[in-house]
């Protein structure tokens, strides 16, 4: 059974209509953005051999390629002329906005309006989406429609870490094809990191012979333990013949790539081929793990000197506006170690280190300036005072694009909470590997870039946003797809459509003609459209219900109640199930019979809390949040291998006070709960959490912080009590020499069990 790209007959998406004696049939218009207006007129245009394609000579760069894309996909070599049958490319003074297009279908010709290049190039990537993605028919018969499109969002990006792990330049160049197609305009490009650096700079060999290769990298997961090693040497860059061709290849699609050199941070593979460039001048290697390191650039007129040369060669490979100079978690150690750091900094009156990471930012900022370019960086960048022109790319949150614009500085919102699709996607247990997280595609579907902190006035410095792949747990160019796809066509229609025209369940629908094009063009999405979902609470009459339901209408759903994988023969879903008891329930979406989704299962542990009140004392972080505080007494555990499921509530650096409200004093032998512990990524369980009942002293447990999962248990002897409150304090700060040393830790908690 194929399921991860089965896809339901697309004949319900086609519109017959009958044309003398030969039946036509045509796409039904399911655009992806949806346009900010379209009207589906009555007819169609035959397009074939005979169609005529013509054009202002400002547009012969569109015109080539749109014929080049009809050629190559549905053998069609218009090349005569007809005056009945004819495609126009046209450019109208009167249109404002360089990236707006207007498409008008008839039965005579199509038109495509725009203001200049770029907007026909977007024209007809809403005129492709109309065709099939395949074909070797002679005549291909287009739905008549009228259609005015344009941005909501000037800066559209899609970003790629080739650092981790490297990937070809045919595969880049696909990359570029698909986010092309979706309307993205900009391509981050994440060229070096601890692990390794991957553009020639022909000035400094040692970066392409020693810093491009990493001796061995981490296999699984940074959490487990023991850490095992391939022993395998890894590594490659791009030679800038390479780069100048891949960046032609995008102009021709109008994407711009925004290269990012990372500084003053992420630097120990730069360092590992030239130590001068370190605090110590000591031998490094490059890094064969993830995380965060230590070793950051040291702010001395040699590594200046090394940065700018660097700089003077990037920017004549790349046209251009941006340079991206990352500035993102660089640990302050070896600068406060350091007596040339610390005297810089009473040399030139700074702060602190934070302010002298601020000095190495505007420093280089100037330089970048000098050489016509801005910078862009991550958005601790603010930390210490923000460079006089530099646009912020928010990933914490949006705290970051808040402060910024509110210093009328321009932004990209990029939060993990919504943007960053090396998380999980799905809760299936057969994901593959990822670093954690948990962003669904309706998640993604429902972020807003504009903070809900800004006046009107300040979301003009919003430009955009960006999706986000990190590739440390990303080997493969088919990994990198299923994870950046469907999640990037979500986000693609959050930044082109207009708000009120956003509709999940009709996106959803579109979604399905969209990644049978990804299929016929080889792309390895991810199709979780078909999943099913589970939610427990009470309905009307006080009684426990868990809901079933699937992304999609066009499936019904079978479960099962007594732990056997349904069928097709199984009980069909129609109403919410009734919990009387502790209850395993599986289910899975069926089409014609077949099973056309992954297994869902759930265990409802149906304990005295299931169901009651709980307050919480602070708010989940956002991005760890998806079940709500209920999520904490559903009778469902957390998953058992990743921590960003609907189960699992994380909690960034604060103490947490939980309380359950049991209705009446109920008799209470035990309380279980348990924390993940994944250090590696900052997350500590607690030493201590205190429990009290009503009438009674709190009572403190000591907890034993060792391994992935620490279960807590306490047992009590026919307590009575109408309301638990439990406190967890935080890890607090974690030790220096760890990943995230010097930070406060997270606190993960997992569902809490009253018997």
């Amino acid at each position: 059974m194929k399921i991860l790209n089965y896809i339901l007959p697309v004949l319900f998406l086609l519109t017959f209509f009958q044309c003398k004696k030969e039946q036509r049939r045509t796409l039904d218009p399911a655009v992806i953005p949806i346009p900010a207006y379209q009207e589906i007129k009555n007819g169609f245009f035959i397009l074939s051999n005979e169609t005529f394609i013509s054009g202002d000579d400002n547009l012969l760069k569109v015109i080539n390629y749109f014929k080049s894309y009809l050629e190559t996909n549905l053998h069609i070599k218009p090349n005569t002329s007809s005056e009945n049958n004819s495609i126009n490319f046209i450019i109208d003074k009167a249109i404002k906005n360089n990236e707006e297009y207007h498409l008008s279908i008839t039965e005579k010709d199509i038109q495509i309006k725009s203001k200049t290049a770029k907007g026909a190039f977007y024209g007809v990537q809403t005129l492709l989406q109309l065709l099939p993605s395949k074909s070797n028919s002679k005549e291909i018969a287009i739905q008549s429609i009228k259609i005015k499109d344009k941005p909501e969002f000037a800066y559209r990006g899609m970003h790629l870490d080739v650092a981790r792990h490297m990937f070809p330049v045919a595969f880049i160049k696909k990359y570029i094809d698909v986010i092309a197609s979706l309307k993205y305009n900009t391509f981050h490009w994440h060229l070096t990191e601890d692990q390794g650096w991957r553009i020639e700079i022909k000035k400094y060999p040692k970066l392409q012979e020693i810093a491009a290769f990493r001796g061995e990298t981490l296999i699984g997961h940074y959490n487990d333990q023991p850490q095992e090693y391939d022993g395998k040497r890894y590594g490659g860059y791009y030679t800038q013949e390479e780069i100048k061709e891949i960046v032609q290849y995008a102009s021709e699609r109008y994407v711009e790539i925004i290269p990012e050199i990372e500084m003053p941070g992420h630097s120990q593979a730069a360092i590992t081929a030239y130590p001068e460039l370190g605090c110590t001048g000591e031998k490094v290697e490059v890094a064969t793990k993830w995380g965060v390191f230590d070793e950051v650039y040291c702010p001395s007129e040699t590594t200046f000197k090394f940065l700018e040369d660097v700089i003077d060669e990037v920017v004549e490979l790349f046209p251009g506006k941006y340079i991206h100079i990352g500035g993102d978690e660089t640990p302050k150690t070896k600068w406060k170690n350091s007596a040339f750091c610390q005297q810089l900094i009473k040399q030139k009156n700074l702060k602190n280190e934070h302010g002298l990471q601020s000095y190495f930012i505007k420093r280089m900022e100037k330089y970048i300036n000098s050489k016509g370019k801005q910078i862009i960086g991550w958005d601790e960048i603010l930390e210490g005072g923000l460079a006089p022109n530099a646009t912020v790319m928010s990933w914490r949150g949006t705290e970051g694009a808040v402060q910024a614009a509110k210093e009328h500085h321009n932004v990209i919102l990029t939060p993990l909470s919504h943007c960053y699709f090396d998380y999980y996607q799905s809760e299936n247990e057969n994901e593959p590997l990822a670093i954690g997280g948990f962003l669904p595609l309706e998640k993604v579907y429902s972020f807003n870039p504009i903070p809900e902190e800004l006046t009107e006035e300040e979301s003009k410095y919003v430009l955009g946003a960006q999706g986000n792949v990190w590739t440390e747990y990303i080997k493969t160019p088919e990994k990198v797809e299923y994870m950046a796809f469907p999640r990037a066509i979500a986000l693609a229609e959050v930044l082109w459509s207009k708000p009120e025209h956003k509709n999940f369940i009709d996106f959803k629908n579109r979604l399905i003609q969209f990644q049978e094009r990804l299929r016929l063009n080889s792309v390895n999405f991810a199709n979780h459209l078909y999943e099913i979902t589970g939610n427990f609470a009470r309905n009307d009459d006080n009684k426990l219900m868990y809901s079933l339901s699937s992304a999609t209408k066009d499936a019904e759903i079978r479960y099962t109640l007594n732990d056997k994988n349904p069928t097709g023969k199984s009980t069909i879903y129609t109403k919410p199930i009734n919990i009387s008891k502790t209850t395993k329930i599986k289910a899975a979406s069926f089409h014609g019979g077949n099973q056309i989704s992954h297994i869902h299962q759930n265990k409802i542990n149906l304990h005295k809390a299931v169901g009651k009140t709980i307050a919480l004392s602070v708010e989940p972080n956002e991005s760890y949040n998806a079940g709500g505080k209920q999520a904490l007494i559903n009778g469902i555990s957390g998953s058992n291998k990743r921590y960003g499921d609907k189960e699992w509530l994380g909690f960034f650096g604060n103490d947490v006070t939980i309380t359950i409200d049991l209705d009446s004093v109920t008799t209470i032998n035990s309380i279980k709960t348990r924390f993940y512990n994944g250090n590696g990524q900052w997350i500590y369980a607690p030493k201590q959490l205190t429990i009290k009942f009503d009438n009674t002293e709190k009572q403190t447990f000591n907890i034993t912080n060792e391994g992935l999962l620490v279960n807590f248990h306490a047992n009590f002897e026919n307590a009575k009590t109408k309301t638990i409150k439990i406190e967890i304090p935080n890890f607090g700060v974690i030790p220096k020499g760890k990943q995230g040393g010097g930070y406060r830790a997270w606190t993960f908690i997992d569902e809490i069990l009253i018997e």
